[in-house]
């Protein structure tokens, strides 16, 4: 089965994509309906209620003192909104410094929001270079905490394949209890230290980097939950709801931290709780971005099936694994046998080597200070401005690589570390 007549394959993913996201928020839409819908009539009911009895009670037909009562609840409604009354100072400089928290981590409670045009003119001027900088420092920490979290990865599968590969000598040579002369006799990677180890093959998988952002972030939330809860008055579950709420830059404003007048040890508190907003939206923003790409090759898989049905056809994202074991045994007992597959893989691409799904990048790509995606990205763009002024093709040498698709942005940055050339650039 053909996509569409022949559609490209990125525009295939973006259309279903679209058809995804649009039965997901159908589905949102249905669901939040049942569950909040009768909760909000019988709010309005209850309101109502206690309108009128107040209205029999003591406004028995005066229409002046009912006039009074409407501007009144008029008034006091707009004070609780803009946190004029029952709250704490919105500005003055503690209450300053939460309100530009909020533009440049893209959160926007709207608890607190400038009332002069003076005021909204400079959240206009301002929030436009806000938010460029912090997206950039989302960018850059994704980049560190997925390097961070390979590198532990790459630790203790070396660990582990050290025991494998001893455990295996021994086994088949079926030496019953090892000596020290027979030590010396092991692979020579026993003896070696783990950055001379010839691991630039092997990729910890993105399914587990995926799940231990997620545990970061859930420690992250249950320890600011437990900080909010007894100093707000929140129940347990309430602050949870608040973090994630925050972490994620929803910012519904129904909830929002370091807003009462009083608070013991209040320095502390606020200081505390926007390091928690910072590592928050850091970790939540870095799994946001991983998930996205396992979403993505979700797409790419229920593409290819459209694109080949049932047929016993490899995909092209999906190579032949290699065993640990024996890349990084043969990789220091033969090195002309991996030499001669690098020069192969040299000659397909010179810039990019072939790349397993579902993996991230070799630890040397990670570890190059000059491979920055970030960079990359900057220079694609400029070298794509210069062509576009000259006139000229994008596709010449291997040094100016082609714009394409998902090429730029925290996709892209993501994708770097952790999809196949193949499905990249797909």
């Amino acid at each position: 089965m053909c996509l569409c007549g022949g559609l490209a394959e990125d525009n295939a993913r973006i259309i279903l994509l679209a058809v995804v996201l649009a039965a997901y928020m159908l589905a949102g839409a249905a669901l939040f309906q049942r569950l909040e819908s009768d909760f909000e009539i019988r709010q309005a009911t209850e309101f109502w209620r206690v309108y009128h009895a107040f209205r029999k009670h003591h406004l028995r037909g005066n229409p002046l003192a009912l006039q009074r009562l409407h501007e009144l609840l008029y008034a006091y409604g707009n004070a609780s909104a803009t946190g004029i009354i029952n709250k704490r100072r919105r500005w003055d400089f503690p209450g300053s410094f939460h309100f530009v928290g909020t533009i440049v981590s893209t959160i926007g409670y709207g608890s607190t929001a400038p009332q002069t045009t003076a005021g909204k003119a400079a959240v206009v001027l301002y929030g436009f270079f806000g938010c460029s900088g912090g997206i950039l420092f989302f960018n850059l920490f994704l980049e560190r905490i997925i390097t961070l979290l390979a590198w532990i990865l790459r630790s203790w599968h070396v660990r582990r394949l050290r025991r494998r590969l001893r455990k295996t000598t021994l086994t088949s040579r079926r030496i019953p209890k090892p000596s020290s002369t027979q030590r010396c006799s092991l692979p020579d990677i026993l003896d070696d230290d783990d950055d001379h180890v010839n691991l630039d093959q092997w990729k910890p998988s993105v399914y587990w980097v995926m799940f231990y952002l997620s545990v970061t972030s859930c420690i992250i939330a249950c320890c600011a939950a437990a900080l909010y809860a007894p100093l707000e008055g929140w129940n347990y579950f309430d602050a949870l709801y608040f973090a994630f709420v925050s972490f994620t830059t929803i910012g519904f404003g129904d909830f929002v931290s370091t807003q009462q007048p009083n608070y013991p040890y209040v320095h502390w508190y606020r200081f505390t709780n926007f390091v928690f907003l910072v590592m928050g939206c850091c970790c939540i923003y870095s799994l946001l971005n991983v998930t996205s790409i396992v979403i993505k090759q979700g797409l790419n898989y229920v593409i290819h099936k459209l694109q080949y049905g049932n047929r016993n056809v490899a995909a092209p994202y999906l190579p032949r694994r290699q065993s640990s074991v024996s890349t990084v045994y043969y990789s220091k007992r033969r090195p002309n046998r991996l030499v001669g597959r690098d020069s192969i893989r040299a000659q397909d691409n010179s810039e990019t080597p072939r790349r397993m799904s579902g993996e991230l990048v070799s630890m040397k790509e990670f570890l190059s200070a000059n491979k920055v995606p970030l960079a990359v990205m900057q220079k694609q763009l400029y070298d794509a401005a210069q062509k576009q002024k000259s006139g000229g093709s994008l596709a010449a040498t291997p040094n100016h690589q082609v714009l394409k698709p998902g090429a730029v942005g925290p996709l892209a940055i993501a994708s770097e570390k952790f999809e196949s050339k193949s499905t990249i650039n797909r």
